[in-house]
This record gives C-alpha cells, sequence and structure tokens, in this order.
C-alpha cells in the first residue's frame, strides 16, 4: 500500500480533473486508492484508535467458536476485527445481535486458509463482494468480509476492489457510527468520528452524504431507521442532509420494494415512526416508496397524536397515510407486502370510520365470527383498528376470546342437509345468525331456524 508521499502531490491535481470528468473506475489502482485516502483524510483522525473498551457486554461475546476463529487469523498472520453495527452497540452498552467482521485477508487468502485448518465454508454468494463464511466447530457461523473500496456503483450494486486500509473501508461505509471497528484486545477504531456522533446522538454520513446515498440509495432509509434509534429528539435533522435526501429521492424508485419494505418497516415500528414519516413526505420520498403523491398527512398526525403510545402495526402508521383501497393496492404492487399485511391496510380504510353501537365491540365481533378469513386474523385487524382510533376497548377485544359456533354439521346432516356446498352455504348462514344474535343461541335455538335458512338457499338459486 502507498500512503499519501511524492507521488500523491505531483499527480493530484491530474487525478481531480479526471475524477470530475470520469467514473473512479478510469483510474489505476494505486491512484484510486490515493485519491480515495486524499479525499478522506481531512476528516478523520490522524490516530484512529480512540479507547480501551472493557465491559460486560463486550466480554460476553467471547466463546470457544470466536476465540478459534480469532486463533486461525492470527496463526496465519491476517489482522481480524469486528465491523459496524456491533461496534456502536457494545459502545452503547448493548450485547450485540450479529457480530459482522472485517479482515485483511482476501477472499482467496481466507479460503485457503480455511481449507488447510479444514474448516468447512457454507453460502458462496458472498464472495464477490469478499465476504466468507467459515462454520467453527461444525456449530456457529462467521461472516468475514475482506477490506474493500467501492469502485463503481449504481445506486443498487457496487463494483469492489480489495484492499488493506482500513480508513479506505470505514469511508465506503454509510453512516459515522457505523463505521468504526474493535480489536479483540478492546481497541476502538474511529476514523469518522463515530463515537462522538453517538454521544451527541447525531446520525450523518460517512464524508459527502451525496456520495454516500448515490452509492446505495437504501441509505436514504437507513439514515431515518437508524435517526430513531440513535436521536434524542424527533426534529433535530441537519439542513444539509435533508436536501441531499430530497435531492437524490427520485434514486429509490429503482430499489426494489422488497428492500424498501425491509427499511421502512423498521421505521415505522422505531421511535419517532410518525414524525419520521411526517419528514419523509415532506422531502418527497411518498412516490419512490409506493404512497400516494399527496398523502394524508394530516390524518398521520392525527393518529400519531393520539395512538403514537399504543405500539402500532407498522401497516398501521402507514395506512393513515393512505386515503383509498386503491391507495393501499399500490403499496402493496411497490412494497411486496405479505398476504396478512395486505389485508391490514384494506381492512384499516375500510373499518376505520368510528361504528356507533351501543355495545361497542359488538361490530367488530360480528366481522370475526362472520369473517371469511382466519378468526384469529381479523381480530388481530380489529384490534389494529381501535387502537388507530384511540379507542379504550381495544384491550377488551384484544382479552375477548372467540366463542366456539355450537352447531355441528353431523347435525345438520341428520336433519337432511346435504353435503358439499350446501352444508357450507347452511353453515355460514346461520354462523352469521348466531353472531347477529350476541354468539348466545342454543343448538335447539339454530336448529328452529333451519327451515327458514334453506328456503332462502333455495330462492337464490331460483332467482340465479
Amino acid at each position: 500500500m502507498i500512503f499519501l508521499n511524492n507521488f500523491l502531490l505531483r499527480h493530484s491535481i491530474k487525478l481531480i480533473k479526471r475524477t470530475c470528468t470520469s467514473n473512479i473506475s478510469a483510474l489505476s489502482r494505486e491512484e484510486r486508492v490515493q485519491f480515495l485516502r486524499k479525499m478522506a483524510l481531512p476528516k478523520s483522525r490522524e490516530n484512529p484508535i480512540i479507547m480501551k473498551l472493557d465491559t460486560p457486554e463486550f466480554n460476553s461475546i467471547f466463546n470457544d467458536e470466536l476465540r478459534a476463529l480469532i486463533s486461525i487469523f492470527k496463526e496465519y498472520g491476517y489482522e481480524i476485527r469486528i465491523a459496524g453495527g456491533a461496534v456502536r452497540d457494545l459502545l452503547m452498552g448493548k450485547r450485540p445481535k450479529d457480530l459482522d467482521f472485517a479482515t485483511t485477508a482476501t477472499p482467496t487468502q481466507m479460503k485457503e486458509m480455511f481449507t488447510s485448518e479444514n474448516v468447512r465454508m457454507i453460502n458462496a454468494n458472498g464472495e464477490k463482494h469478499g465476504t466468507i463464511t467459515p462454520r467453527i466447530n461444525d456449530k456457529e457461523n462467521f461472516e468475514v468480509t475482506t477490506l474493500r473500496i467501492d469502485v463503481l456503483t449504481d445506486g443498487r450494486h457496487a463494483e469492489v476492489q480489495f484492499t488493506t486500509d482500513w480508513l479506505l473501508d470505514a469511508l465506503r461505509r454509510d453512516l459515522t457510527i457505523n463505521s468504526m471497528f474493535l480489536s479483540f484486545d478492546g481497541s476502538v477504531y474511529d476514523y469518522f468520528f463515530g463515537l462522538d456522533d453517538l454521544q451527541k446522538h447525531r446520525v450523518a454520513f460517512v464524508g459527502n452524504a451525496v456520495t454516500r446515498i448515490q452509492e446505495d440509495y437504501l441509505r436514504i432509509l437507513r439514515y431515518f431507521r437508524f435517526y430513531g434509534r440513535i436521536a434524542l429528539e424527533p426534529d433535530k435533522h441537519e439542513e444539509e442532509t435533508l436536501k441531499a435526501i430530497k435531492d437524490n429521492a427520485s434514486g429509490l424508485q429503482n430499489v426494489s420494494g422488497e428492500r424498501i419494505w425491509m427499511e421502512l418497516k423498521k421505521i415505522l415500528e422505531g421511535r419517532f415512526a410518525g414524525e419520521l414519516m411526517v419528514v419523509m413526505v415532506e422531502n418527497s420520498l411518498a412516490p419512490y416508496i409506493g404512497l400516494p403523491d399527496n398523502p394524508d398527512l394530516s390524518e398521520l398526525r392525527r393518529v400519531w397524536k393520539q395512538s403514537g403510545h399504543l405500539n402500532l402495526n407498522a401497516i398501521t402508521v402507514i395506512s393513515s397515510l393512505l386515503k383509498t383501497v386503491d391507495d393501499a393496492k399500490a403499496l402493496h404492487s411497490r412494497l411486496k407486502l405479505s398476504a396478512y399485511e395486505r389485508d391490514l391496510a384494506l381492512y384499516i380504510i375500510e373499518n376505520r370510520t368510528p361504528k356507533l353501537h351501543p355495545k361497542p365491540l359488538m361490530p367488530f365481533q360480528q366481522q370475526i365470527l362472520k369473517s371469511i378469513s382466519k378468526p384469529e386474523n381479523t381480530k388481530k385487524m380489529a384490534v389494529e383498528v381501535l387502537k388507530y382510533n384511540n379507542s379504550p376497548y381495544w384491550k377488551d377485544l384484544e382479552n375477548w376470546q372467540i366463542p366456539k359456533f355450537p352447531l355441528s354439521g353431523i347435525l345438520l346432516k341428520e336433519r337432511g342437509v346435504e353435503g358439499g356446498k350446501v352444508m357450507g352455504l347452511v353453515m355460514t348462514e346461520l354462523k352469521h345468525f348466531w353472531a347477529d344474535n350476541d354468539f348466545n343461541l342454543s343448538n335447539e335455538d339454530l336448529l328452529k331456524e333451519l327451515p327458514r335458512v334453506l328456503n332462502m338457499i333455495a330462492d337464490r338459486k331460483k332467482r340465479k
């Protein structure tokens, strides 16, 4: 690796001119590294080691499998560190759910090393991006990724070049709080003041926000997700960051709906969900993430103000922005929602107008019993509607046990009802009658209605 020297001084002007008129991919390998380092150095620490971490959370990650992984890399002379979100979580006093690792070893070198040590490797799909996944002691998988530079990106995918420069790998990461590394002796490497931002509860892109966003437009949503996790107040966004997001919002149109929903769902289920959705809409994201061009911000504000404390489903929050059933269908088409999520959006839009009834839960209870869907699913949807309207009865419905319909097909068969489709129609009509009568009718009461129901079904057939 060549660091800043006379070579850089002689060629810096030429490099800047070339990168202003062409992509960095036009540079040689050495020129890429030199240019990227030059662009990074003004905002990076001269000495990236800022502290030694020795906490119960950090010490708890060491098990036999991790110690074995560390030992292999040490024996073969390659450096390996914990990377990204796990470092952030440990610095916040949290035990990370997942550990990601970065190393100076190339994928080829890792494969040779693990093969020599008889360590099985899985998931070969990540190799082109530098990730090898060894399974240590046939018990635990570890994702280890070679340090890299993003040479050419299209806003979704990147052509990478491997490096041994930790600063350059930190430079290509999204947010400063996610760009730190941690050695196994507890040394924290922080090139771009991520710990400072973490302590200030500040969410900022590494280097230039526009550059980071254009490398991967999904980072727009990652910004809002981490804002909800890190920030102390819902409205302390930096103007420059929001401008970069607004100016590049259209880049999200080429990101898959599944990836957008994965991030958006975490935002909607996190802190400041309502406030963050308002900011996202105000900064032109709506048409690119499945929402109408003019979402119903006033309804969102109303629902969030009165019901935001009720741990609303992500779909419940986003449905407040939708005005029509067609809006819900368009959202599903863009984000590829699950069947339940799609049905919940439709249910909320169709049922959010308060139902006036002397027994407030009765309209929903009847819906649950009459529904062609699974009663439990309809019950969950009804609870969400009650939460949406901040109804004091939502907990009562959640605790309500769905009564069992007393009448069986055997009894109907004994009364001469045909099997198949006719049996299904009779059961449905009697179940509706039972629900309309507060679920209090006995078998005898229901069987008295059988002649009326059979006549009604016969009349329907005639009319057809």
